[in-house]
């Protein structure tokens, strides 16, 4: 039991290792334990989530540790980031160089502060400059989008720097994505460790150059890989010293207000064959749903295996249908940021613009609540604090505690969700909730509560590694998309590339296939 307290010791969790002990949970059975095991004895439900996320990184042997950076040279396909910092020479002409020292040493742990928040790594420091990997030493699906959140963070981080008065700290970006060769492979010396080897490096170091200060730049293939998941300032094809043809390059403007990740990464309209059987059944939970009998579909299935798709043809299945559409989504690198996906949807439902007023804000986030027929002298100060909008003097301040005002905000989100059923049938999707953050799941555990007796339609979807605690609710349906037949994996490629065939040893694309899915009865 020793070994269950230091891990939960770990993760910030030990006063639950008493109750582990006196329920005989021990490394033989973590990998059996359930959100329902952990409510049982006495965990909360943040504290659930995150217990179950460290259980799949679980080892009976101890707990993991954290990868090491090989020191073998290998091939990799990394996004890599060069950040520098500007005005660096003019600063120390004026500073003492032990204030010169403190301020580098703010910037530098600024730096690494945002680069390890998005899973990038701080590869070397360079004077003022900052060299970072995404996609080592571990890989991940969403490597170049998590640099450019790191490097747009980078940016509102550095300048938001306290260095005396008058004084600013401002920072330039470039970002490139490419094959490089990673590892040891001069020598032993600490510097060379990590080094990267390609013409990515130096890509990336050309469009820090480029980029004005307080900015991000990045390459076509960077572009490419966040397809519309940011808003960008196209600046041409560039000709770069070392570089034999022009370069495109595009100036990253923020975050864009796109409703689904699917949609923003998707390059072509991919076929959906197989999934008329759960196509249907969406469309029946639907039409019960316009009867007043709320209903919750899980679907849930391996990473690209046609969820989002799924959701997204039950979308275009009721485009001609009079209804009220909320679309929410999950992102990884925002798990710890509490209610993001409400945030961001209610941001785009609301019509937010980059360049509006708070007044024009607070005029538009009141026109959005008013359409629900929700109590606005509680509901606007709670919702315009939630999403960062000042109210002055418009509406009385709320005297509550964090916690009752976390209670009374999740309650007026309810209470939009309702006046919108009233006055017209919903269809809330939301998307990839195995990145849920722990205050959106309290909501998202209100809101399947409430479904049932709303004209209100809401699909979840998920990877396995969530375990959705709603399973086995009359009003809830579980689909679990499994691979296609050959057959229709074979059409399905013959779709895409336009009635080419393959070469016969082309690798078996078995990650799309035959679904299986359960369902509750309805009456």
């Amino acid at each position: 039991m020793q070994q269950i307290a230091e891990w939960l010791e770990k993760l910030g969790l030990g006063q639950y290792a008493q109750r582990f002990a006196e329920n005989d949970i021990d490394p033989s059975v973590m990998r059996d334990l359930t959100d329902y095991d952990l409510e049982k004895i006495g965990v909360s439900l943040g504290h659930r989530r995150k217990i179950l996320r460290a259980i799949a990184e679980f080892d009976e042997a101890g707990p993991r540790p954290a990868p090491a950076p090989r020191t073998a040279a290998e091939r990799r396909h990394l996004t890599l980031m060069f950040a520098d910092l500007v005005g660096s020479t003019a600063l120390s002409t004026r500073l003492d160089p032990e204030d010169l020292q403190e301020i580098m040493g703010a910037y530098h742990r600024c730096c690494a502060e945002q680069i390890e928040k998005f899973g990038g790594f701080v590869a070397r420091y360079m004077g003022d400059g900052v060299l970072a990997y995404f996609g080592y030493p571990r890989a991940d699906e969403d490597d170049a989008e998590r640099a450019v959140c790191a490097g747009l963070a980078l940016v509102a981080a550095v300048a938001g720097l306290d260095v005396g008065p008058g004084a600013k700290l401002r920072v330039r970006v470039g970002i490139a994505t490419g094959l490089v060769i990673v590892g040891d492979l001069i020598g032993d010396g600490a510097s060379q460790q990590h080094e990267v080897v390609g013409e990515t490096p130096n890509l990336a170091s050309r469009l820090q150059a480029l980029a004005e200060p307080d900015t991000v730049v990045i390459d076509g293939s960077t572009r490419r890989l966040v397809g519309g998941l940011f808003e960008y300032l196209a600046l041409g094809s560039v000709s770069i010293r070392g570089f034999s043809d022009p370069v495109p390059v595009w100036r990253v403007m923020g975050a864009s207000a796109v409703d689904s990740r699917f949609e923003a990464l998707r390059v072509a309209r991919t076929p959906l064959l197989g999934r008329d059987e759960e196509i249907e059944l969406l469309m029946c939970r639907w039409q019960q749903i316009k009867r007043g009998d709320g209903s919750v579909v899980l679907i849930s299935g391996e990473p690209g295996i046609g969820k989002s798709r799924l959701a997204e043809t039950a979308v275009e299945r009721l485009s001609d249908d009079p209804h009220i559409r909320l679309r929410l989504v999950c992102a990884p690198h925002h798990q710890d940021s509490a209610l993001f996906p409400t945030i961001s949807q209610l941001e785009r439902a609301a019509g937010f613009r980059r360049d509006d007023t708070d007044q024009q804000r607070l005029d538009k986030l009141e026109a959005l609540l008013a359409e629900a027929n929700v109590d606005l002298s509680e509901a606007v100060p709670l919702i315009a604090d939630l999403l960062s909008v000042p109210i002055g003097n418009r509406y009385p301040p709320l005297s509550l505690t964090p916690q009752k005002r976390k209670e009374n905000t999740l309650r007026a989100l309810l209470a939009q969700l309702e006046g919108l059923a009233a006055r017209r049938p919903v269809l809330m999707v939301f998307e990839d909730v195995h990145w849920i953050d722990p205050t959106s799941l309290g909501l998202l555990d209100l809101i399947v509560d409430r479904v049932a007796t709303l004209r209100a339609l809401l699909v979840i979807t998920f990877r396995p590694e969530f375990a959705p605690a709603w399973i086995g609710r009359s009003h809830v349906t579980s689909i679990s998309l499994g691979r296609l037949p050959r057959r229709q994996r074979a059409e399905m490629v013959m779709r895409v590339t336009g009635g080419k065939a393959l070469p016969r040893r082309s690798p078996n694309i078995s990650s799309i296939g035959p679904m299986a899915y359960r369902c509750s009865s309805r009456n």
